[in-house]
């Protein structure tokens, strides 16, 4: 894993998930996000993080001791099997259905499936249907 390059989308910068349990929630969060093509970019003792994505115990300096609240997060998926294999490592990994991978009435084309993470939060993949982007992504070098 490279640690000198992340990757930036727009609006947002970084979201921060303090945990109970990081082992489970690092092996959730490491399948999930591997079906996704986004692989762990640095760990600690009381961490882990990938691109925007920074996971850690109550006990880390950044929490200031206090588990997060129930959050909905959503990733973006490439393709309507993305979000199926997302959905399948979710479940095997820890995770709980919380909507089967199908269309929703959002938008046309928005196909997207919800599982709940080891400490509840509403995480979903999510393809919009075809489109064009000009860049897949922001890389930054350090």
């Amino acid at each position: 894993m490279e640690t000198d390059r992340i990757y930036r989308g727009r609006l947002i910068d970084h979201l921060q998930l303090v945990v109970r349990d990081l082992e489970a929630s690092r092996r959730f969060y490491t399948a999930v996000l591997a079906v996704l093509g986004i692989p762990l970019a640095g760990s600690g003792e009381d961490y882990f993080w990938a691109d925007e994505l920074f996971v850690s115990t109550a006990s880390s300096a950044a929490a200031l001791g206090e588990l997060t609240g129930r959050h909905h997060l959503a990733f973006q998926a490439r393709d309507r099997g993305m979000v199926e294999a997302f959905h399948a490592a979710a479940l095997a990994h820890g995770g709980r259905d919380n909507g089967a991978p199908g269309e929703r009435g959002y938008h046309p084309g928005y196909y997207g499936a919800f599982v709940l993470d080891p400490d509840g939060n509403n995480i979903e993949a999510v393809y919009h249907g075809p489109s064009q982007q000009n860049v897949e992504a922001i890389e930054v070098r350090f």
